[in-house]
């Protein structure tokens, strides 16, 4: 069970960051998937290095990755995950990342 924070819900943690990051390693590992990563989140790739760490970015490959379902369910079975647990992880590090 993850800790809960002053306002009762459960924080992020290191096990989120390290799915979002296997998922991220997931989605590298197609160079066209990779290109559509860098369009939809307007990332590119010096602030993706730089984000690596930062909850908001990983929750951006989450949410990339979420809202084209047939990557979200490729991803979670390629990685060992469930498409609800990197949906969970998502919202997590999203909540928590912008209140930094």
């Amino acid at each position: 069970m993850r800790p809960e924070n002053a306002n009762g819900k459960q924080d992020s943690g290191p096990q989120d960051a390290t799915l979002a990051l296997m998922a991220l390693g997931w989605t590298l590992s197609d160079g066209s998937r990779a290109d559509r990563l860098l369009a939809l989140t307007g990332l590119d790739a010096d602030a993706l290095r730089a984000g690596i760490d930062n909850p908001v970015v990983l929750a951006a490959v989450l949410a990339f990755l979420a809202d084209h379902e047939p990557d979200l369910i490729a991803c979670a079975d390629a990685i060992g995950s469930t498409p609800a647990a990197l949906i969970a992880a998502q919202e997590r590090l999203a909540r928590d990342g912008w209140g930094r």
